[in-house]
């Protein structure tokens, strides 16, 4: 049997649009081994009563993708699915569906596929790279993707901490992508590639100063503050509990913060501010997951 563990992640960190992503220690575990013939499905965890336990399950079907690349697969699959990561929530839930899948499916096929190839599939799968590389690589990934090539790379950070809240509500990436502008101006362009730069360098650093004046974004945040109810009061909450930078996770409805210190201050603060909203949040404290999924023998 396969065992597969596979970071939870933020992607976009304010500026960083498709193009950044953090890996957290919040996991999910795939365990795969073959079968004689058809296919059996367990989950457990986050998404035990609504994720499909069939071929349209999305950990079987990136399993599908990989033995479909190298043109061999096992007569029967029997996967396990163990998930704390948050479904719908911009958590990386579906990169660590991926991500899981072809892992697994790649070991148990004797690893044909190397990490470049596994990405590019990947981001086909998925979509875009930003959630799907630092789910494989961990830590921090700056990526991007133009016409099937992937480039990356995997700056060190300094070590700390993130706040993590999650509402309860979910917001579809496809919903959050739909209400973005198809242009933007030039303006707020370069306002967001110079600050997505300058988040790289901060977390590089551990500057929580420069990290906090460098997350602002005009791309994708004030369209998607609508999806979440009370999100300025979150992200004020936040701050005032002392927060340095602040910003939704991925698509969201979840909320990351960074600070030095008082990580329990700050994301009780947060959830405080989203019960005001009329929505109950359960929080996270989490380090930085460096070494990305990895086969558990």
């Amino acid at each position: 049997m396969i065992t597969v563990r596979v970071p939870a992640t933020t992607a976009n960190l304010g500026p960083g649009f498709d193009c950044l992503g953090l890996a957290l220690t919040l996991y999910n575990r795939v365990e795969m081994d073959s079968l004689p013939s058809g296919l059996s499905i367990e989950i457990e965890g986050e998404g035990a009563d609504s994720l499909p336990k069939d071929v349209f399950n999305l950990v079987y079907r990136s399993t599908h993708a990989l033995f479909d690349r190298i043109g061999r697969r096992p007569p029967g699959i029997r996967l396990r699915l163990i998930n704390a990561v948050p479904l719908m929530r911009g958590l990386g839930s579906s990169s660590a569906a991926v991500i899981g899948g072809l892992m697994a499916a790649n070991t148990l096929a004797g690893a044909p596929l190397d990490q470049h190839s596994l990405l590019a599939l990947a981001t086909e799968i998925e979509g875009h790279p930003d959630n799907v590389a630092p789910a494989l690589f961990g830590g921090l990934v700056a990526v991007s993707s133009h016409e099937g090539e992937v480039l990356y790379a995997r700056p060190a950070i300094a070590p700390l901490h993130v706040v993590v809240v999650t509402p309860d509500l979910q917001v579809s990436t496809a919903m959050a992508r739909r209400i973005l502008p198809t242009q933007v101006s030039r303006a707020d362009a370069v306002f967001n590639v110079g600050r997505a730069v300058l988040v790289a360098l901060a977390l590089q650093a551990g500057d929580f100063d420069l990290l906090g004046r460098a997350m602002e974004d005009r791309l994708h945040q004030p369209y998607r503050a609508r999806l979440i109810p009370g999100l300025d009061n979150v992200f004020e909450a936040a701050r005032a509990a002392g927060a340095a930078g602040v910003a939704i996770s991925g698509a969201g409805p979840s909320v990351v913060a960074f600070g030095p210190e008082k990580h329990e201050a700050i994301a009780q603060a947060m959830v405080n501010a989203f019960d005001t909203a009329g929505l109950n949040a359960r929080s996270f404290i989490l380090g930085i997951d460096t070494a990305g999924a990895q086969v558990e023998l």
